[in-house]
């Protein structure tokens, strides 16, 4: 009778084994069982640690910038063309917004970040500008005495036209800054504007260079977006502000289940007929989804040490919402090292 009741004794230590085990699996501890060496586990962990998104795609750090290049690099010359087509222009009253808002004076010097095809520097350029000839009107009108040859002398100061303001434009993709470039002239953009080649990451500018920072619709394609969140605070001057308009999440499930069928059945068909180009706007759309909620941008903000950030929603009833971000780099108290 012994050996029946060993049997009996060892299944059921067996069944209590497996049960603890499961247990372990499911409280997410089996990691911990020593099965595998410290170094592979370790090696492991690195790895998941350097890898990213490219849209719904999961790839190494390294390979998502080059990925990004690409998509830019082949929309570039129909860029300005999409934008309309997918928002049905609606792109352009955002961007007249943000003007709006940021409320430049004569004399602000701004960075403007993934901006290679100038929407926002030829829009910056057209406030200022208008600002300082209001400023211009006044100062004729409190100064009665002035011959007209004075006064033509004022206005045709092509130089002074701006009040001292100027916009860089940073880009990382050299064919968006030529599609730039080639706007500038056919609009006649010269004074107060330039462009560089630069990593939004490791922006090629000293500190406190900028009153304001501004990145519209390209923050989702950095790799970092903590880095580049870090180097834009870095380069404004205390009290600078930094502005940026991005596609949020939208809350409403009847206008996301639109939102999704226009995303992801209309937009890459409309990049394959326009730009002759099915993945990179099958990327865009993807990106949007995989970038964070309005709360979690906003926190990354502060991390990066801006103070009294905001956003706001600009279009609650349409195809997506656009986050609008308002940030001020804090004044350095007087006093103090």
């Amino acid at each position: 009778m012994a050996a029946p009741r060993s049997l009996a004794l060892w299944n059921y230590c067996s069944r209590r084994w497996s049960r603890a085990m499961r247990g372990c699996q499911l409280l997410g501890l089996r990691g911990s069982w020593p099965e595998a060496p410290l170094s592979a586990r370790l090696l492991s962990q690195e790895k998941r640690a350097t890898e990213t998104h490219f849209g719904f795609q999961t790839v190494s750090e390294e390979e998502k910038g080059g990925k990004v290049h690409q998509v830019f690099e082949s929309v570039a010359k129909k860029y300005d063309v999409m934008n309309d087509m997918m928002s049905l222009g609606i792109h352009r009253l955002w961007k007249d917004l943000l003007l709006w808002k940021m409320h430049p004076l004569p004399g602000t010097q701004l960075l403007d970040v993934a901006g290679g095809t100038g929407d926002i520097a030829f829009r910056f350029l057209n406030y200022v500008q208008s600002q300082h000839q209001r400023k211009q009107k006044r100062q004729l009108r409190a100064q009665q005495s002035l011959s007209w040859e004075e006064i033509a002398k004022e206005y045709q100061n092509e130089e002074d036209s701006l009040g001292g303001s100027h916009v860089m434009v940073c880009d990382i993709n050299k064919e968006m800054l030529k599609v730039g470039k080639q706007k500038a002239l056919a609009q006649g953009y010269r004074a107060g504007l330039a462009w560089v080649l630069g990593d939004a990451e490791e922006l090629p500018f000293d500190d406190d260079k900028f009153d304001i920072y501004t990145i519209a619709f390209g923050i989702r394609n950095v790799t970092h977006i903590d880095q580049a969140l870090q180097e834009a605070h870095r380069v404004l001057k205390p009290g600078g502000r930094f502005l940026c308009l991005e596609f949020s999440q939208v809350n409403n499930p009847l206008i996301s289940r639109l939102y999704d069928l226009y995303s992801f059945q209309v937009i890459p068909v409309l990049g394959e007929v326009i730009a002759g180009d099915w993945k990179s706007y099958q990327y865009l759309v993807e990106s949007i989804r995989r970038f964070p909620s309005e709360e979690e941008f906003k926190e990354m903000i502060e991390d990066a040490g801006f103070h009294k950030v905001t956003y706001e929603s600009l279009t609650s009833a349409s195809w997506s919402l656009l986050a609008f971000e308002i940030n001020r780099k804090e004044q350095a108290l007087e006093g103090t090292s």
